[in-house]
C-alpha cells in the first residue's frame, strides 16, 4: 500500500470524480428529459399522471444509496478506497446502459416500468456506494493545505457533466423531431454518459491506495465532538445542498410544465446552470482552504436563502430565455459554493476507519430521503397550491435547516487551526 502524499496526478483526480459525474449527469437527464421517457416506459392511460410516475420511480431509486453506502463504504473502510470506487463505477456503468435499453410499454408492458424501476434501485446501490469511499480518498490524498480544492473538482467534474447534460439536451432537441427525441432521443442521451464507464475504470485500477489500516488516524487533530454529532450535523448541511441542487434542477421541467417554455429554450437554461456550477465549485473550495470551511459554507446557503424566492417571482414575471439564463446562472452560483467545503469539513471531522461508510451513509440518507423525492414534491406542491412559487418554498425551509446545523457545525479546516480566530471570525 502505498499513500499519496505529495498532491494528486490530474488523471487520478478524474478518475475519483468520474462516479460522482455519471452520477449526475444520469441525474440531469433522466430530469430533463422525464417528460419524454414518462410517455415512452409508462403506459399511455395514465395520462396526466405519466410524469408524476417517472418522478416516482426516479425518486424511489434512491432509496438504496443508504445501503449501497452501508456495503461499499464498510468496503472502503476495510478493504481500500481502490476496490470500493471499482465496485461501485462497474455497477453505476451497467445500470445506466440497462435504463437506455428498455424497450417501450407498447411493446413489453408492464415490464417496462418494472425494469426501470429495478435498474433505479441498482444505480441507486451503487451511488450510495460512490460518495464515501472517493471524497475520502480525495481528502487522504490531497495536499493538507488543498484539500478543499480537490474535493471542489470532484464537484466541478460532476457539475461539468450536468453541463454536458444540458448541451447534450439541448442539441438533441434542436435536432430532431418531437416524435423522435420522445422515442429514442433520451436513450442516446443515456449511452453518452455511459460511454465514459470503461474510461473511469482504467483510470480508478490506477490509482495508489491511500487507506493503511494499521496505521490509521485521524487525519487532523479534530474537533473534540462525537462521531455521531458530527454524523448527524452533517446530514442535514448535506440535506440542505441535497435540496438547493435536485430543486434547481427542477427548472428545466418547471420552464416547460409551469411557465410553458419550449424545450430547447428550456435545455438553454440548463447549460447556464451547469456552467456557474462547474466555476463556483472551485472558488468555494479555493476559499475553504483559505478562509474556513464554515464561513464558506454559511455565505453560499444564506445568500441563495436570500434570493431564492425574489428570483423565482422575477421568473414568473418575465418567463423569457434571457431571464431564465440569469436566474439559472444566479441560483446555480450560489448553490454551488459551500458543497465542497461541507464535504470535506465532515470528512476532516470523522475518524479514518469509518469515515467512508459513514460519510456516504449520512449524504446517502440525505438524498435518498429529500434528494430523491424533491422533484416529485415541488411538481405536487405546486399542483396542489396551484403557485408558481412553491419550490422556492419548499427549498427554502430546507436551506433554514441547513443553516442552523452549519453554525453549530465545527471548524476543521487546517488554516483555523493554525492561527487564533480573530473576534469577527471567532462568531463562525
Amino acid at each position: 500500500m502505498t499513500t499519496p502524499s505529495s498532491g494528486l496526478r490530474p488523471s487520478a483526480v478524474i478518475g475519483v470524480s468520474l462516479g460522482n459525474a455519471l452520477a449526475f449527469y444520469d441525474f440531469l437527464i433522466f430530469g430533463i428529459f422525464a417528460v419524454q421517457i414518462s410517455k415512452v416506459i409508462y403506459p399511455a392511460s395514465a395520462g396526466a399522471t405519466q410524469l408524476l410516475l417517472a418522478l416516482g420511480t426516479f425518486g424511489v431509486g434512491f432509496l438504496t444509496r443508504p445501503l449501497g453506502a452501508l456495503v461499499i463504504g464498510r468496503i472502503g473502510d476495510r478493504v481500500g478506497r481502490k476496490p470500493a470506487m471499482l465496485i461501485s463505477f462497474t455497477l453505476a456503468g451497467l445500470a445506466v446502459v440497462g435504463q437506455a435499453l428498455i424497450p417501450p410499454y407498447a411493446m413489453i408492458g408492464l415490464l417496462a416500468p418494472i425494469l426501470m424501476l429495478v435498474l433505479r434501485l441498482l444505480l441507486g446501490f451503487a451511488i450510495g456506494g460512490e460518495v464515501g469511499p472517493s471524497t475520502a480518498y480525495l481528502v487522504e490524498a490531497a495536499p493538507e493545505q488543498r484539500r478543499g480544492l480537490f474535493v471542489s473538482l470532484q464537484y466541478a467534474t460532476q457539475d461539468m457533466a450536468a453541463l454536458v447534460a444540458g448541451v447534450v439536451g439541448f442539441a438533441l432537441a434542436r435536432s430532431l423531431s418531437t416524435e423522435a427525441l420522445t422515442s429514442w432521443g433520451w436513450r442516446v442521451a443515456m449511452l453518452i454518459g455511459a460511454s465514459i464507464v470503461p474510461f473511469g475504470l482504467y483510470l480508478r485500477s490506477k490509482l495508489e491506495e491511500t487507506l493503511d489500516v494499521e496505521s490509521a488516524a485521524p487525519i487532523n487533530s479534530a474537533p473534540a465532538v462525537g462521531a455521531r454529532q458530527i454524523a448527524i450535523l452533517g446530514f442535514f448541511i448535506i440535506v440542505s445542498g441535497t435540496v438547493g441542487s435536485y430543486g434547481l434542477g427542477y427548472l428545466t421541467v418547471y420552464a416547460q410544465t409551469t411557465l410553458g417554455m419550449a424545450t430547447d429554450l428550456a435545455f438553454e437554461g440548463t447549460i447556464f446552470f451547469g456552467l456557474a456550477a462547474v466555476i463556483f465549485d472551485v472558488v468555494g473550495g479555493v476559499a475553504s482552504d483559505r478562509l474556513g470551511r464554515k464561513p464558506v459554507m454559511l455565505f453560499g446557503v444564506i445568500a441563495l436563502a436570500a434570493t431564492l424566492i425574489p428570483a423565482f417571482m422575477m421568473l414568473n414575471a418575465l418567463p423569457t430565455i434571457g431571464v431564465l439564463i440569469i436566474v439559472s446562472f444566479w441560483l446555480s452560483m450560489l448553490n454551488a459554493i459551500g458543497p465542497a467545503a461541507a464535504m470535506v469539513g465532515v470528512t476532516e471531522a470523522l475518524p479514518t476507519l469509518s469515515r467512508s461508510a459513514v460519510l456516504g451513509v449520512s449524504y446517502s440518507l440525505a438524498v435518498a430521503i429529500f434528494g430523491g423525492t424533491t422533484q416529485l414534491i415541488v411538481a405536487w406542491l405546486t399542483g396542489v397550491l396551484h403557485d408558481p412559487l412553491a419550490p422556492a418554498y419548499y427549498i427554502l425551509l430546507i436551506l433554514l435547516v441547513g443553516i442552523g446545523a452549519m453554525i453549530t457545525f465545527p471548524e476543521t479546516a487546517p488554516i483555523r487551526r493554525m492561527r487564533p480566530p480573530t473576534e469577527a471570525t471567532a462568531l463562525l
